[in-house]
């Protein structure tokens, strides 16, 4: 039997006039997944989730909803998906009871009291729910923008920068209420500009550049084959050219006349028998006397900068060309 991935693009492409927002996108996202699409401003993020949503639909290629195509089923791919984007989109002067109220009605949701009562309060807006929409504060609305898109029950949830503007309180929140959405089934495609947000959500992230989709892989993965661990060592006096160049280490950085950064490529589980250890034996057997040692890994946002720059210089990217789903073959 064919697997069947919950959202499918074949070679999306979207233009405007001369300009490609999206270029030639191939892509799956897994049922029950949090998958991160980054990429600077201007690369085709929101408009290839335009594509998706049906906002869009002069495109070439095809793009499927659970085995619908968004343009020939439009219809039953919109009730599939929720979104909430960047911009707030409710009527200031309804109540926000009422926003989810006419927002269920949309989608054909008539008894949607209860679900409506269960996200104001999961968003800790049931005190609010009979208040105008305007006298919210950014964050409230923001929050009230989530559960619009939650009312109808989408089996795909889009949030599109969703903690843009949003203090550090209510970002945990919906960090926690994300993953809260996946282990209840709902699988969820977000854009951000925070690295963090997809380093701490994200199970596979997708790089988007010029339109184009130059990285995919899994959070771990992206990791594991393209970061760094590092370690630096503070020494108690000045350390020679000399005598760094003995301790024969693969890479390394001067940071002042006693410090010194050791990067590695090494997993962390072998990193201090392959490395560490005949390092700081050296540096014994140099006489060296060490008064501090750190260390530390590439964020994501480390990668993320790697490869942004590697791509504006134009100079091939040193990474494995973008990779089918295995589950897709």
């Amino acid at each position: 039997m064919m697997h069947t991935p919950l959202l499918r693009i074949e070679r999306l492409t979207k233009t405007y006039g001369d300009l490609t927002a999206v270029d030639d996108v191939d892509l799956s996202v897994e049922a029950g997944e949090i998958f991160a699409l980054l990429g600077p401003n201007g690369a085709g993020k929101t408009t290839l989730i335009s594509c998706v949503c049906g906002m869009v639909q002069r495109f070439t290629g095809r793009v499927r909803v659970a085995g619908f195509d968004v343009r020939d089923d439009y219809p039953v791919t919109r009730r599939l998906v929720g979104v909430v984007p960047q911009e707030l989109n409710f009527d200031g002067f309804f109540k926000a009871r009422k926003v989810l109220a006419y927002q269920a009605g949309f989608f054909g949701k008539r008894r949607a009291k209860a679900r409506a009562r269960r996200l104001l309060e999961d968003f800790r807006l049931a005190e609010k729910a009979d208040a105008n929409t305007r006298w919210l504060s950014g964050g409230m609305k923001r929050r009230l923008m989530i559960c619009k898109a939650l009312i109808h029950e989408p089996v795909l949830l889009f949030l599109d920068e969703p903690t843009a503007g949003v203090d550090v309180e209510l970002r945990d929140e919906l960090w926690a209420y994300v993953r809260r959405l996946r282990d209840e089934g709902t699988t969820v495609f977000l854009t951000t500009h925070y690295l963090e947000e997809a380093e701490h959500l994200a199970d596979r992230i997708a790089i988007l550049r010029d339109g184009k989709l130059v990285l995919l892989e899994t959070n771990a993965g992206l990791k594991s084959r393209f970061g760094q661990r590092w370690l630096e060592i503070r020494f108690q006096e000045a350390v020679g050219d000399d005598a760094v160049a003995r301790l024969g280490a693969d890479s390394v950085r001067r940071l002042d006349d006693r410090t010194l950064r050791f990067s590695y490529r090494e997993e962390p589980s072998t990193l201090a028998q392959s490395a560490i250890e005949p390092l700081l034996n050296r540096i014994h057997s140099e006489g060296l006397r060490v008064a501090a040692i750190d260390g530390g890994a590439s964020s994501l946002e480390d990668i993320f900068r790697q490869v942004m720059r590697r791509e504006q210089d134009a100079s091939p990217v040193p990474f494995p060309a973008v990779r089918p789903n295995p589950a897709d073959n």
